[in-house]
């Protein structure tokens, strides 16, 4: 079993920062895989094409992967490619990269019971009921008969849930792609770094709330200036693809120096095996 580091606090802010100096040193090969992620899952956010969005949601783990890999060799004098965002499938890795789905998948069916349990299921067609009512009469008195403590009671616990889920696979998916580590072997070890590392991951969390708020802020005004150059669309387009294209980087970045870090360094070259589930 691998050991897993104890690092300080301190340490979820460099591995944001030192995910921004990754991005700042090859920003347009870092940034052109986040650009094409973004730029495909904006359009089917824009267009409706819900195919498109099930696809790139299921293809996840893989696309983050690959940025991750692209990262590494960022980190480590070598160039990234845009090839490198499908490099879990050239590595045989996919299916160990799919099976990371399934601590989101377990979070969603809790959540979906939780609200059910804690809201109730009249309350939730009221719910229902009133959100329609809104779009054509927008009455303050109608949210007021709305069960707010229950519903914020949910996302309290949605918040927590979210987070313990993204904890299996934060360092999980470096793990897979730079070692021969199954799938699930990876996902245990996840957890247990961090949570070994709570407070790490915690200033992480949180310094990438901030950022995320003051990079969004920065880009609507940006998106103010688009919208009299190109139009509303097409603006709002170039704001959501720009935001990708860095927040990507970024955090996978991050992902990787957090592994590095709590795990040790990641091998000269990535061992390539067979796919599987293998634990």
């Amino acid at each position: 079993m691998k050991d897993i580091r104890k690092v300080p606090p301190g340490a979820g802010a460099e591995w944001l920062l030192g995910g921004v100096a990754l991005l700042r040193k090859a920003p347009l090969t870092l940034g052109l895989l986040g650009l094409i992620w973004g730029g495909l899952s904006t359009l089917a956010s824009l267009t409706g094409q819900a195919w498109l969005s099930l696809l790139l949601g299921f293809a996840g783990p893989i696309l983050f992967g690959g940025i991750i890999y692209a990262a590494r060799e960022v980190d480590q004098g070598r160039h990234a490619s845009p090839a490198q965002l499908l490099q879990g499938l050239h590595d045989g890795k996919a299916t160990r990269l799919l099976a990371m789905l399934l601590p989101q998948i377990v979070a969603l069916v809790v959540l979906v019971v939780l609200l059910v349990v804690m809201v109730g299921p009249q309350q939730l067609e009221r719910i229902a009921a009133v959100m329609v009512e809104l779009q054509t009469n927008p009455d303050p008195t109608l949210v007021e008969s709305l069960p707010v403590g229950r519903l914020f009671g949910w996302m309290v616990a949605a918040l927590v849930i979210g987070v313990v889920a993204g904890f299996f696979t934060f360092i999980a998916i470096p793990e897979v792609m730079f070692t021969d580590r199954g799938a699930f072997a990876a996902m245990g070890m996840s957890l247990r770094a961090c949570l070994r590392n709570l407070g790490a991951l915690i200033v992480l969390l949180v310094l990438m709330v901030i950022a995320m708020i003051a990079f969004s802020l920065a880009l609507q005004l940006v998106g103010m200036l688009l919208t009299f150059l190109v139009g509303a669309q097409a603006s709002m387009f170039a704001v959501q693809v720009l935001l990708m294209a860095v927040l990507l980087p970024v955090m996978s970045g991050a992902a990787y120096l957090g592994w590095r870090q709590m795990t040790g360094d990641a091998p000269a070259a990535p061992v390539v095996s067979a796919g599987g589930f293998e634990a």
